[in-house]
């Protein structure tokens, strides 16, 4: 896997990021591992941790923003061969009291990233997206789907020198700003705070988002949207299983926050094909050396189904759910702190 490889994550000290660059330092083999950020502390934290304090010849770090075009350019024109971009601002609160800032970042960072790989000959260019980018209905959302428009459209104007697709998932367990560490802090507070009983979320573990990404890289053409299956849980069930005695309280919805999370809407223009671990969502473009047909024909991957017009994924109508108990345990096993829940 990435045999000999350079690879670019932006936003490499994130959570995403350093379960990413830690699932290719321990299990891939590839040359080196550029990790471009903007944060000095988190970078020095990261060099002195293990594994990746083991693995100090294969990584290399790059102060650096998105929003940078000329910096950016100088870290890809090390030879880079994949660039992995989860640089995003993606605080919804933060969002709407700064959308001008988000447009950066958010859509002016990932048009960058488009360019400085079509300059610079990139093979290929992963970008994560999110729930909020389906039907947006706040401005951190609309901006991801701006984001997913430009990765898309660019397989149009690379001349398919560059393969660009997008992976789409929910919120990550145990990433920054994610529930699940608010309430570990306030399960000592009394009530646990829940916006809305009738919320449901997509669970999807750090490490399963890196080890999909890994994924979507070997059976990507460049064009599709990646979206994974996966299980949902009932926000009063999360609740349950992590509050002292099970108790909670709501709080009311947060401006621009959905009570369901949406990974595919009816209103998607591209066709969806099903295979048996995730959903592709195809491009309505017509690319060059693009044939649909052919794609779904594919011999190195297992045939898929294309899914009924007006076909929609999202974790209210999900058939499988976590119990109270399979949320507790997968907490325990998998988010840091979680051994108190024991």
């Amino acid at each position: 896997m990435f045999e000999n490889q350079t690879i670019l994550v932006t936003g490499g000290t994130g959570s995403f990021g350093q379960a990413f660059i830690r699932t290719l330092v321990e299990h891939s083999r590839a040359k080196k591992i550029i990790v471009y950020s903007r944060g000095e502390m988190r970078q020095t934290e990261m060099e002195t941790t293990a594994p990746f304090s083991d693995n100090r010849k294969r990584l290399r770090y790059f102060i650096g923003d998105v929003r940078d075009r000329e910096r950016l350019s100088l870290a890809v024109s090390a030879g880079v061969d994949v660039i992995v971009h989860a640089a995003a601002l993606k605080n919804i609160v933060t969002a709407e009291y700064n959308p001008f800032e988000a447009i950066k970042t958010n859509i002016v960072g990932t048009q960058n990233v488009v360019d400085v790989a079509i300059q610079h000959k990139v093979s290929k260019v992963i970008a994560l997206s999110t729930d909020k980018a389906c039907a947006p209905i706040n401005l951190y959302g609309a901006t991801k789907l701006a984001a997913d428009k430009l990765i898309i459209a660019a397989n149009n104007y690379s001349g398919r020198s560059v393969n660009f697709s997008v992976v789409r998932y929910g919120n990550v367990t145990a990433s920054n700003g994610s529930v699940i560490p608010l309430f570990l802090k306030k399960r000592q507070d009394g009530p646990l705070p829940i916006t809305d009983k009738r919320m449901t979320r997509f669970c999807i573990t750090l490490q399963e988002s890196a080890d999909f990404v890994i994924d979507c890289y070997s059976r990507m053409w460049g064009g599709e949207i990646f979206i994974p299956k996966l299980p949902s849980y009932k926000l009063v069930d999360l609740a349950r299983a992590m509050a002292v005695d099970g108790r909670y309280e709501e709080v009311g919805v947060r401006p621009g926050e959905k009570l369901h999370e949406e990974l595919i809407s009816h209103t998607e223009l591209g066709k969806v094909v099903e295979y048996s671990k995730q959903y592709v969502i195809l491009p309505n473009t017509e690319f060059l050396s693009w044939d649909r047909e052919a794609y779904l024909a594919r011999k190195d991957i297992e045939g898929g189904n294309l899914c009924p017009e007006g076909f929609t994924y999202n974790s209210e109508i999900n058939t499988e759910f976590l119990s109270v108990t399979e949320i507790r345990d997968m907490i325990i096993r998998h988010v840091p702190g979680g051994e108190v829940l024991q």
